[in-house]
């Protein structure tokens, strides 16, 4: 036997499996290496200089003042099969709409055992253990799933999906039948033509093997996952859907296979969903090696987080409240009830949601509504709550109603999202600010924009020395922290440097705070300026009273008066007088709203929102080459990371890290220093 002379078409492959050498046709085997991501730097877009040596960081501070910039720079058988490799093709990032797409209620049945990834030509089976495992290797897991549950097994043979290009087809050595694909490799036969060999086979009296360069030889699994011309990678789009799993979860799984070979991912969770590892979570670093180690240590913390958060809010259920009704403008109704003092932790904020329940009467069936939270009087500690649907509400009664906090993991969710968006989508940040946010040292690559002669802005109090030298600083540099106690004028420092970043006429800019009071503030200062400011809100605070509500997104599409917005103001006045839309005028309502908003977030100069809000799909769908966060100091990293994956080259944090810290509740979560801001991680990293 030799090698065919020719690749056989696919319908004879599947014919002869058991007599033809296994073969592959390939289109490009020159270099057959899975490509590392490849960052785009500032330089690379802007003519800068690289990056890589160690420089000393620009400051700039005036000691009476206590302003501070503090630049972070440098710092079965066998068969032949003819099918198209592709080896080294790259990863092909998809737009945010693909990203968003649903993911299937119920799963093939040869979607991987750890991550769910389906792709029948990114998967194979453990021949042994009959489940199947995909090419992807999740953040914080060292090896691909494939070849970490071969390993951890202590199993060696698989076989590829009968979809796949070369179908359902064990791997094996051609010449000795070997089967443990870590002896297997590859040999080029003819320029588009492999064969499988256990690694040094001997191949003396081979018909035919005269052809054969030894000295080409490669193995299928290189850098610990499958070449991807065989086993392809997951899209990105399928990675960022991949079904978070830690390596905890993970090997407590194989410990479970082994006494128990139907247990499932859930049986690696307790009840309340959290992973049964038993141990602390891992802390957190100032250096990182690369994304998918950070996310596997964030990951765990953001979810840690969000389990206790729930069951807190879950668990603050009140009791015998007097309830006093009254009718919104917009015809909903408004229950207003106020909240005994000893329960202050409820920690309530506008937009929130509740549940607001009676149980009946003789002469009244039970009631249950959910509401949001739309005003707040701290002094006398009422709530206002307008319900979505008021029908059949007891206004009545006053006495005997119960309410119950609503949790939603939106701002978790998004957090999870920024984190995997920032390891798999090189788009997301520039290739200086990915290395900077990992902590590794390199040259801050120059920023080319011309200096103003002014360094104030329009409509803005002068600004000191400190701020002017601040700002100077700031515009020539990519990634910047400006610190300063109360009363130094960050705000008005922090509009200046958005006025003069907008000037440069390099795109929008995105400005956000952890909370909505900040947000507020920044959007009034950047207003004065005269720049087109747009202040976003979540769909739940639109009823929330605002001093900027002139600059809200819903405002300004309440209050479109062009003339081809004539059918979207007829049908929104109709809506508020009746309360609701028929079918058809709804959808056309909304396609008309959704266009509207594009309308107008894209003709706005800084676009002002919360760290979370940044995450909503009308916002996370457009790009922000520059980000400002104030209070910085005042979130948890990966809710700063959340505006800033939106496509950011020149970032700038605002805070002061002597101040108020990030409220993080999970003492877990707080040990493994979940409550260290971004703002504060890079302050004390070496080189900056």
């Amino acid at each position: 036997g030799g090698v065919a002379g020719a690749p056989m078409e696919y319908e004879e492959f599947q014919a002869s499996q058991a007599s033809q050498p296994f073969a592959f046709e390939t289109q490009d085997d020159d270099d057959d290496t899975p490509q590392p991501f490849n960052f785009i730097d500032d330089h690379e877009e802007d003519g800068g200089g690289g990056g890589g040596a160690d420089g000393p960081a620009a400051a700039g501070a005036a000691a009476d003042d206590m302003m501070t910039c503090a630049v972070c720079d440098d710092g079965g058988g066998a068969s032949a099969a003819s099918v198209g490799a592709g080896a080294g093709d790259g990863l092909e990032f998809v737009e945010e709409d693909e990203r968003e797409a649903p993911v299937p209620s119920e799963l093939p049945a040869w979607a991987c055992s750890y991550c769910n990834v389906h792709t029948p030509s990114a998967v194979v089976k453990c021949v042994t253990t009959g489940r199947w495992f995909c090419n992807y290797r999740p953040p914080g897991l060292p090896a691909s799933c494939i070849v970490y549950h071969l390993i951890k097994s202590r199993n060696n043979e698989v076989t590829l999906h009968a979809e796949s290009p070369l179908g359902e087809i064990t791997l094996e050595c051609f010449l000795t039948g070997t089967k443990n694909v870590f002896s297997l490799g590859f040999v080029p036969v003819k320029e588009d033509l492999v064969v499988l060999l256990a690694r040094d086979v001997d191949v003396s009296g081979i018909e035919d093997a005269s052809d054969w360069d030894l000295t080409k030889w490669q193995p299928l699994v290189r850098e610990k996952a499958f070449v991807p011309w065989l086993v392809k990678q997951p899209t990105d789009s399928e990675a960022l859907r991949a079904r978070p799993c830690s390596v905890a979860q993970i090997s407590r799984l194989e410990e479970l296979w082994r006494t128990n070979p139907a247990a499932t991912y859930a049986d690696t969770l307790s009840a309340e969903g959290d992973a049964l590892d038993g141990g602390e979570p891992a802390p957190i670093q100032r250096q990182y090696e690369d994304a998918y180690q950070y996310q596997s240590i964030m990951g765990p913390l953001v979810r840690l987080e969000a389990e206790n958060d729930r069951q807190m809010r879950e668990a603050q259920t009140q009791e015998a409240l007097s309830v006093r009704w009254d009718m919104a403008l917009n015809k909903r109704r408004l229950a207003y009830f106020t909240l005994p003092s000893n329960e202050a932790e409820l920690r309530l904020v506008g937009g929130d949601e509740l549940l607001l329940r009676h149980p009946g009467d003789a002469s009244h069936p039970p009631f249950e509504a959910t509401g949001t939270v739309v005003r707040l009087n701290h002094a006398s500690e009422e709530v206002g709550l307008e319900l979505r649907s008021g029908g059949g509400a007891p206004t009545d009664l006053s006495h005997g109603y119960s309410v119950d906090v609503v949790w939603k993991s939106v701002a978790y969710d998004r957090m999870q999202t920024a984190l995997k968006t920032f390891a798999v989508d090189e788009t997301s940040v520039s290739g200086y600010i990915y290395h900077r946010l990992l902590g590794h040292e390199v040259e801050q690559p120059p920023v080319r924009t011309p200096l103003p002669r002014r360094f104030g802005a329009p409509g803005l109090p002068e600004l000191n020395h400190s701020q002017v030298l601040a700002v100077k600083t700031v515009l020539q540099k990519a990634l910047s922290i400006v610190q300063g106690p109360p009363g130094t004028g960050k705000t008005v420092t922090s509009a200046s440097i958005v006025y003069h970043l907008c000037k440069q006429n390099t795109g929008q800019t995105l400005v956000c705070a952890p909370s909505n009071v900040a947000v507020d503030q920044l959007s009034e200062k950047i207003h004065m300026t005269g720049l087109r400011v747009l202040r976003f809100c979540a769909k739940s605070r639109e009823s929330a009273d605002s001093r900027v509500e002139y600059l809200t997104l819903h405002y300004q599409v309440r209050h479109l008066d062009s003339p081809a917005n004539a059918e979207l103001r007829k049908l929104q006045a109709l809506k508020e007088e009746l309360g609701e839309l028929s079918q058809a005028d709804e959808k056309r309502f909304n396609s008309l709203r959704r266009r509207a908003e594009l309308e107008i977030l894209s003709a706005a100069d800084v676009v002002c929102c919360t760290c979370s809000a940044a995450g909503d799909p009308r916002i996370s769908s457009l790009r922000f080459r520059q980000c400002l966060i104030d209070e910085a100091t005042q979130a948890p990293e990966p809710e700063c990371l959340i505006p800033i994956v939106l496509g950011a080259k020149q970032l700038v944090l605002v805070g002061d890290h002597q101040q108020l810290g990030p409220v993080v509740m999970c003492k877990k979560a707080a040990r493994a220093g979940l409550g260290v801001s971004l703002f504060e991680r890079l302050l004390e990293l070496p080189g900056r």
